[in-house]
């Protein structure tokens, strides 16, 4: 089993009221899975990612990923899981403005401790497995939208991650472009990857293969579609 969480609880102090986030959710996906979480605004659906990403820790709960028990980390071991576990997709891209396409992409090698020359091979790597080998030395903002999500999402493969986590990553793209993208995260699933994707948009959630969808902090469904 690679992700299994239990009883996972997230209560946030607004004022004097308490805003339970997400309340008492119990979630298993295995290896290789492509699964969509789904629902309306306020549903928890981001809070959950943060705390499947590592990104926050859990009121109350238990979350197993890849065996270990990691709900009760310091913030110093999660970003070690964070760097060797998880790759990362999100829809503002969050690229270094002023590094060209291979650097934004060796980053978390740099983070690794990889060697200049090694992380140049594997970025490169990461980028044909996107497309993007003749983007290379280009900087951000002379790539399209299409082209910068690809270049994230190239970053997000490169540690080889046990988990590929996207955060509405067609929301800043044109349809045309979000359906060659999605064409990108197939491949990625084809290849062996775990694809966890937050989205509010069906059409994008067609494509992967379970959908759970929240409400108020709990799953409403949980339904595998392919």
């Amino acid at each position: 089993m690679l992700i299994k969480v239990k009883g996972i609880t997230k209560l946030y102090e607004v004022g004097v009221q308490i805003i339970k986030a997400v309340a008492g959710v119990d979630v298993e996906i295995e290896k290789n899975e492509y699964v969509s979480i789904m629902g309306p605004s306020g549903s928890g659906k981001s809070t959950l990612m943060n705390i499947l990403g590592c990104l926050d820790t859990p009121t109350a709960g238990e979350y197993h990923l890849n065996g270990a028990e990691v709900s009760n980390l310091d913030d110093d071991k999660l970003a070690y899981i964070r760097n060797r576990e998880i790759g990362f997709v999100f829809q503002t891209f969050n690229l270094l403005p002023r590094a060209n396409a291979l650097q934004n992409v060796e980053l978390p090698l740099v983070y690794a401790g990889v060697a200049a020359r090694e992380r140049e091979k594997i970025a490169m790597e990461a980028l044909e497995s996107v497309g993007l080998v003749d983007r290379a030395t280009h900087r951000p903002n002379e790539l399209s939208g299409g082209q910068r999500q690809r270049v994230a999402i190239a970053r997000a493969l490169v540690n080889k991650p046990s988990i590929i986590l996207a955060d509405e990553p067609t929301g800043n793209l044109d349809s045309k472009t979000g359906e060659e993208l999605m064409g990108v995260f197939n491949k990625i699933h084809e290849s062996g990857n775990t694809i966890i994707m937050v989205t509010h948009e069906e059409d994008v959630a067609k494509y992967s293969k379970r959908i759970i969808r929240l409400r108020d902090g709990k799953i409403e469904s949980d339904i595998n579609i392919n």
